[in-house]
């Protein structure tokens, strides 16, 4: 079984580390309602995309 020799720095440790921090996602606006939403994605508070009505308000 691989057993490492010296121990990892610090240093070494949190460079490794350094690309496993998590990205907010991306917030656009709503042309119809301008209510914040994910981009290329149905706006959840007045059913929009692309200037069609894709959900109705019954929901």
């Amino acid at each position: 079984m691989a057993v490492p020799k010296k121990k990892t720095s610090k240093s070494k440790r949190d460079m490794r580390r350094a690309h496993d921090s998590l990205t907010p996602p991306g917030v656009s606006t709503c042309p119809q309602c301008n209510e914040p939403k994910q981009p290329h994605r149905v706006c959840p508070n007045c059913g929009f995309y692309k200037g069609k009505e894709i959900l109705s308000g019954e929901d």
